[in-house]
């Protein structure tokens, strides 16, 4: 049986699937299918939409390999509680709550959700040291 920590670490998993499929759909849509499958030797700069879902995804990236260590560090201490566990929702809630954010330009929101996730992960790294 998986721990809260790797269910919560499968699910934001997903949720990056999620997001690279909504900013596949948009960048196709906005420049085309020729384009977007050919070989970019010029860079294509997305705006709109398209642009704000792919830096969403990429913070994401950025994020998940935080947590994903904050997750492992857990795992492979033994030392899930559920402190580590709350932790760990508050991530994918922040993650959840970030794509519409960025999306919708939703300022300050988007940063404070975003500081949200990090704080989590900051949590479950140090709950793992003590």
């Amino acid at each position: 049986m998986m721990t809260p920590e790797l269910t919560v670490l499968t699910l934001a998993a997903l949720l990056q699937v999620l997001q690279f499929s909504a900013y596949s759909a948009t960048s196709i849509a906005q420049v085309g299918p020729k384009k977007a499958a050919g070989p970019r030797d010029t860079p294509i700069q997305l705006t709109g939409t398209a642009g704000r879902l792919q830096r969403a995804m990429n913070n994401h990236f950025e994020a998940l390999i935080l947590f994903t260590i904050a997750v492992a560090v857990t795992q492979m201490s033994g030392q899930n509680t559920p402190y580590t566990a709350a932790c760990a929702w508050v991530y994918l809630g922040a993650g959840i709550l970030y794509v519409p954010a960025y999306v919708f330009g939703w300022a300050p929101w988007r940063s404070v959700i975003w500081m949200v996730g990090l704080l989590a992960t900051v949590a479950m790294l140090t709950a793992a040291l003590l």
